[in-house]
């Protein structure tokens, strides 16, 4: 083999990962745009200046995370109670690093943290699928994840503008549109009776104890819905 063969085969096997990533995660890119507009917007209204806005958007890098602190930051939640919130809501990240790491441990430290740091629900999904060659390639991972990095931060910039340059924002009522997100996420999961009834008593705990202003109102009805399903699961079996 010529050394200029040897030259093209090496730059396809770095170029085609760094392709079919950004390629794979196009679609899912712009099925979050409404979400990343909504969290730059949010963050604005939520009274944070330009910088802090984008800086929570490139740090943080968690549109449900981000939404929910918003959202419980504009209703003076104590920091406490935004940390647990937080802590169970992204508690499915560990769960896929778990399941990455027999996959990345051979990769050096940096390419380690780089993926879990880009490990979203998007690179997840992707990167599990096994009909996909490439799902064990650290270039492609790598080059997925930060399409979808720089497109959320994109999205939020585009969100921050926008919050910015219209007047009165606040009056649309945005922030009911977390409200409304959420609703569609959960409602489909409500396949049988105990998850209804874990639902409706976490709903109207969390109602009962935030007009009681106790600080963890959230926390507290989610744990409590959870462990009446755990008891009502068990007790069908």
């Amino acid at each position: 083999m010529s050394l200029n063969e040897t030259y093209l085969l090496k730059e396809e096997s770095i170029t085609r990962p760094i392709r079919q990533g950004v390629i794979d995660m196009l679609p899912l890119c712009i099925s979050v745009l409404p979400w990343g507009l909504l969290a730059g917007s949010m963050a604005i209204q939520t009274g944070l200046d330009f910088w802090q806005s984008v800086g929570m958007s490139a740090i943080l890098f968690a549109g449900a995370a981000q939404l929910v602190t918003l959202g419980m930051l504009t209703t003076s939640a104590s920091m406490i109670s935004i940390i647990i919130t937080i802590f169970f809501i992204t508690a499915q990240h560990l769960l896929y690093g778990l399941t990455f790491r027999e996959r990345v441990k051979e990769y050096s430290l940096k390419d380690r943290l780089s993926i879990g740091f880009l490990l979203t629900d998007e690179l997840f999904a992707i990167g599990s699928n096994e009909k996909n060659s490439l799902r064990n390639n650290k270039v492609y991972l790598i080059s997925a994840g930060l399409t979808f990095y720089i497109s959320w931060n994109i999205f939020s910039i585009i969100g921050i503008y926008i919050a910015k340059n219209i007047p009165n924002l606040e009056n649309y009522h945005l922030d009911f549109s977390i409200v409304a997100t959420f609703i569609a996420i959960i409602v489909p999961l409500l396949k049988n009776k105990i998850y209804i009834i874990g639902t409706i008593i976490s709903i109207f705990l969390s109602v009962f104890l935030s007009s009681m202003n106790i600080n963890g109102a959230i926390v507290i009805s989610g744990l409590t819905g959870m462990i009446i399903c755990g008891i009502l699961e068990g007790i069908k079996e």
